[in-house]
């Protein structure tokens, strides 16, 4: 499955929005891409989850014997490690964002297993702090987490901020191949021409 088949994935659902967006890093943005567009939707989330899939079965091919769970992060997260999950048939962790204080008071739905290493999976990253804050609660419970599976990296610090702490993150599209390709399909359709040149990204966003 090659990226291209994402990103017509992507746009099918309309997933990229053009105008101005103050993003949950706080930062702001002409563009924003509105994962849930696919992850609500079936037949792009089955393609989704068999493009992570791939990846995290060539890793246990890699790494023979390496206990694997699929984690993700609530909200966005959810279903993406939940599908991931049904593909691979490898058990499943989701991360709150903080602990309950009723019930087991559990920060994690599900077990978490010391032996074993969690391949988080994300829905968009952009300074990569959500995954990041789940990733060192995950290791201050003794937790394995070496990778973060995303679908789309907007290539604003994530990548950089993540390494930090000895993590990979491994994007499916970053958001440059994603506008490029979003910017020269409409105008070869030759539909709203008009509209996505007054939106059109600054040249940086779409190189």
């Amino acid at each position: 499955m090659t990226d291209d088949i994402i990103v017509s994935t992507l746009k099918e659902c309309d997933a990229v929005r053009f105008g101005e967006f103050v993003l949950a890093s706080g930062q702001k943005s002409n563009f924003y891409i509105d994962i849930k567009k696919a992850s609500t939707n079936p037949k792009a989330l089955k393609i989704i989850a068999e493009k992570i899939a791939g990846i995290v079965r060539e890793y246990a091919a890699r790494n023979p014997g390496k206990k694997l769970i699929i984690g993700g992060v609530e909200l966005g997260g959810v279903p993406i490690a939940t599908a991931v999950s049904l593909e691979t048939g490898l058990p499943l962790l989701i991360i709150r964002k903080a602990v309950k204080d009723y019930g087991t008071k559990s920060r994690y739905v599900g077990d978490m297993d010391p032996e074993a290493e969690i391949i988080m999976t994300e829905d968009v990253t952009t300074s990569g702090g959500s995954v990041k804050k789940a990733i060192e609660a995950i290791r201050a419970d003794n937790g394995c987490v070496n990778q973060v599976i995303v679908i789309v990296d907007r290539e604003s610090g994530a990548t950089e901020s993540l390494k930090e702490i000895g993590i990979d993150l491994i994007p499916l599209v970053r958001s440059g191949m994603l506008l490029k390709k979003e910017w020269y399909g409409r105008k070869r359709s030759g539909t709203k021409t008009e509209a996505i040149s007054r939106n059109r990204p600054s040249g940086k966003e779409i190189m």
